[in-house]
């Protein structure tokens, strides 16, 4: 079985793969101050509630964008699972050409949106990934496979704390979807605020990449990419499960 790990700025995606079949996946908070045994354990502890063991595991594969948690992550594997992490970066062969002025600025979550993007959703058309994370992320490849770049816009989470903690009187809120934009208290404005003007950036950004580029076939991920997309123009379809389909196609590839 593979494991295989998108470790984000504020979530780590954990998924266990048997083949080309995604069995199960959980997350947990990013942390750079956990050991590399706490990691370990974690996951352990999600192997034996599916009644798997570590023995079971063949690989693993890591996209991270903390480096500071590539050695933690690296002991990790070498102490419970007992094999050498395949870490995801431009070196390796990805199936697609990337066409970046920086490629070790690329983030390794954007490389594997942009193989599962292209694999999953691509070929008859370019493709677009946009992926609500941390950062508001969008990935353009084309038909004959070659990643063009993109943009990078703030995420939903770190600008609705950016909103509360700047000012005074706005407190936290839920990350729910108020059925009318004319708000009568303040948390409902806030919300309408925050999920109706992503996706009104979202619709935005992928109307002006369309006339860039072309027509293309849209596909979101994201913890909250179920929520945006219905009100968007724009996205075709929601995979959640995206960044570790990219994960397991890339360590395929290269194993």
């Amino acid at each position: 079985m593979l494991l295989a790990m998108d470790v984000g700025n504020s979530n780590i995606k954990v998924g266990l793969f048997e083949g080309e079949k995604l069995i199960s996946s959980f997350r947990i908070t990013t942390n750079a101050d956990r050991s590399s045994d706490e990691y370990g354990l974690l996951i352990i502890h999600f192997l034996s509630y599916l009644n798997r063991t570590a023995d079971e595991i063949e690989g693993v594969i890591i996209a991270t964008v903390q480096p500071q948690l590539r050695y933690t992550l690296d002991r990790m594997t070498h102490t419970f699972f007992r094999c050498h992490p395949m870490f995801v970066s431009y070196q390796l062969n990805l199936g697609i050409k990337l066409q970046y002025d920086s490629l070790p600025a690329l983030g390794a979550d954007r490389i594997a949106n942009a193989v599962a993007g292209y694999e999953l959703y691509g070929g008859n058309g370019a493709c677009i990934t946009v992926d609500f994370g941390t950062a508001t992320t969008f990935g353009v490849i084309s038909e004959d496979g070659v990643f063009l770049g993109g943009s990078i816009a703030p995420g939903i989470r770190s600008a609705s704390e950016a909103l509360t903690s700047r000012a005074a009187q706005l407190r936290r809120f839920n990350f729910a979807k108020p059925d009318h934009v004319l708000a009568t208290n303040t948390i409902e404005a806030m919300q309408a605020g925050v999920m109706y003007g992503f996706a009104g950036l979202a619709d935005n950004i992928l109307a002006k990449l369309k006339m860039e580029v072309g027509p293309a076939f849209v596909v979101a991920t994201g913890g909250l990419s179920d929520v945006i997309a219905g009100d968007t123009h724009h996205i075709n379809t929601v995979d959640k499960l995206l960044t570790l389909k990219g994960l397991q196609i890339i360590y395929n590839k290269n194993r």
